[in-house]
């Protein structure tokens, strides 16, 4: 597409299928999306591709239909082969033959049988279709627009959905929700007499293997329906969801969906009608069921008008709370949408002690694309170590996160319709990663990196592209908030520093920094009893402060600024080091990325520099309030006596 930037699809990753002969075996719509690919790329360069059989040096084979994601990949005898039993699995096949470029046609033989170890794998968009007078267009949003939506209806050129599509199918992400879990009245509207907007979405994702899902209210009966109640155990409640979940599949037969954020942040619920979120889901779940379709109901539940006064109180236990009484009591087409952690998306927080609590319910793990608390896609943070951190992580040991996610991995999206998707180039990295973590969530990270910085880039700037993005997430979390206790940003949008901006207020979200130290006493002998939401392993560990990780030590336990570190350093040192050497990292990465400045393509390369300058301004402003503010509650200066104000 003229003028959007092609990400890591450009023209030249497709050259080395553009340059051999193909054939291609099967029929239906997915082998004709790769049919067209292919057909491209050897009018582009000079190939060929056929149906017929004769001399050619790549089969792409459809074997049978049975919905299969999997594909086999294999080389010999001078050919190369990706067979599949299902239409997604030669599309995905085929794109990794894309991904491998001239070594897919390597000589030396190989047999490999690559399948998915996750089946859902989605991003939701909160995407709004009429501009919200505080959250926009796009909540959390930090790259323009939205793709869907303009002018409170759907857009009329779809040509971008396409391409997006392309690029999601390409890293192996499979679902789609294009609307706002925040549900407002023209959103709402979606699930019935717009529902051929939605439609026409979904028409563009499924020639990409994407399924569409829809973000719904759950007060629907009632502001859309007319009924004066949407109790969840009322039959006219239930014959009015099963009505309009069959008008919804009439019109999108392969319909993923609904996704719903209920008794949340002001949204409704069934707590309104004394019933449980297994009630509520329980609803959904039924509508859809005969259509085999899912409702992922989101954990994200907690109490925003906290008295901060109130240190029993804890919102990292909400979710814990509420929800492990109700474990078996959720359909099976009702799946738990839970964060990663027990907080809200922060630079560094514990996993969620939810993530394996209810062995009898499937949950999907959510993780945030989107940089609301990690630069705002104005700075660089690649967030590939951190959720391959989390994906790893072992409640009980033998058993990871990624392999407790049975009901899916979600993100929530970080693209608009900026020219380069994602506002910031290298925002794009995050994206992809996500998509091939959620296919492999035991894969390395940097792996993923590597390839993603070789199909953008190209093989000249990838040492420079590599040195200013991976070790990002960390340099972030040095010049922000310390040790895991979280936020410290500025009230609403959410950018840049302020450390007692939500110090008092009904959030939840608090540091009880003194004049003798900082922190949240999570601990059962002392404090909330978070802590001992875990299992008995994890539940050691963060308990004491003398055993709980360094980088987690602010999150669980209040201490003094004088306290010695694993590391050697006390808290206070700590505090003043990291906000120094974040400040000099970026420094470094800025000078980096300006000496690549001949082997990137130039208007990607100015973007890119421009948001450097703003990333060290907020750098060095985190820096020096950060700083600034310690040093003032603690009275305790800098051992190596820097400049702090």
């Amino acid at each position: 597409m003229r003028g959007v930037d092609p990400a890591w699809l450009p023209d030249e990753v497709f050259r080395p299928i553009g340059t051999r002969r193909t054939l291609i075996r099967g029929s239906g719509p997915l082998v004709e999306t790769v049919y067209g690919e292919v057909a491209a790329a050897c009018a582009r360069y000079g190939g060929g591709v056929s149906r017929e059989p004769g001399s050619y040096d790549l089969l792409l084979e459809l074997t049978a239909d049975d919905g299969s994601e999997s594909f086999t990949y294999a080389r010999g005898d001078g050919l190369t082969t990706v067979t599949a039993s299902g239409a997604r699995g030669l599309l995905y096949g085929f794109f990794h033959v894309v991904r491998l470029g001239e070594d897919a046609f390597l000589p030396e033989p190989t047999r490999e049988t690559h399948e998915p170890a996750v089946g859902l794998r989605m991003l939701d968009h909160w995407d709004n279709v009429a501009v919200h007078p505080v959250m926009g267009q796009v909540e959390r949003g930090y790259a323009g627009g939205s793709l869907f939506w303009q002018d409170g209806r759907a857009r009329g050129d779809l040509e971008r959905v396409a391409a997006y599509g392309r690029l999601l199918a390409s890293c192996g992400i499979n679902a789609v929700a294009v609307n706002n879990v925040n549900v407002h009245a023209a959103e709402a509207r979606l699930l019935t007499d717009r529902i051929g907007e939605v439609a026409e979405l979904a028409r563009v994702f499924r020639a990409y293997g994407i399924r569409t899902h829809l973000s719904v209210t759950f007060a629907a009966p009632v502001v859309l329906g007319g009924l004066s109640s949407a109790d969840p155990l009322d039959p006219g409640v239930r014959a009015w969801w099963a009505e309009a979940t069959a008008r919804v599949y009439e019109a999108i037969p392969d319909f993923g969906g609904y996704v719903v954020k209920a008794d949340s942040e002001g949204q409704p619920g069934p707590f309104a009608y004394g019933r449980s979120h297994a009630d509520g889901a329980n609803l959904l779940a039924a509508a859809l069921e005969p259509y085999g379709g899912t409702v992922h109901w989101r954990a994200f539940v907690y109490d925003h008008h906290q008295d901060w006064r109130d240190r029993t109180t804890d919102r990292a236990r909400a979710a814990y709370d509420h929800f492990t009484p109700l474990d078996g009591e959720f359909a099976a087409n009702a799946v738990l949408q839970v964060k990663h952690g027990p907080m809200d998306f922060q630079v560094r927080e514990p996993v969620s002690p939810l993530i394996g609590a209810m062995p009898g319910t499937r949950l999907a793990v959510e993780l945030q694309a989107t940089q609301e608390y990690t630069g705002q896609q104005r700075h660089v943070c690649w967030l590939g170590p951190m959720w391959s951190e989390v994906l790893r992580f072992e409640q009980e040991e033998g058993v990871s996160v990624g392999e407790l996610a049975r009901g899916g991995l979600v993100a929530v999206s970080n693209v608009g319709d900026d020219p380069f998707w994602t506002g910031h180039p290298l925002a794009q990295a995050n994206l992809y990663t996500f998509g091939r973590l959620a296919w492999r969530p035991d894969a390395d990270a940097l792996e993923i990196l590597d390839e993603w910085i070789r199909l953008t880039f190209g093989a000249a700037p990838a040492a420079g592209v590599r040195a200013v993005l991976a070790g990002s997430w960390r340099t972030y979390e040095k010049y922000t908030a310390p040790l895991g206790v979280g936020f410290m940003v500025q009230p609403g949008h959410h950018y840049g520093p302020s450390v007692d901006g939500y110090e008092y207020s009904p959030w939840g979200t608090y540091h009880f920094a003194d004049r003798d130290g900082v922190g949240v006493d999570r601990s059962v002998a002392s404090g909330t009893g978070f802590a001992g939401q875990y299992g008995k392993r994890w539940a050691e560990v963060y308990e004491t402060v003398a055993s709980c990780p360094d980088e987690l030590l602010l999150f669980f336990h209040h201490v003094p600024y004088g306290r010695e570190l694993k590391s050697g350093k006390t808290v206070i040192q700590h505090i003043y080091d990291t906000h120094f050497e974040g400040v000099d990292e970026v420094e470094e990465a800025r000078r980096v990325w300006g000496s690549l400045a001949g082997l990137v393509d130039p208007v990607r390369h100015a973007r890119v520099a421009e948001l450097f300058e703003e990333q060290l301004r907020g750098a060095r402003e985190w820096r020096d309030q950060i700083n600034s503010y310690f040093l003032r509650k603690s009275g305790v200066p800098d051992e190596r006596g820097r400049i702090i104000h």
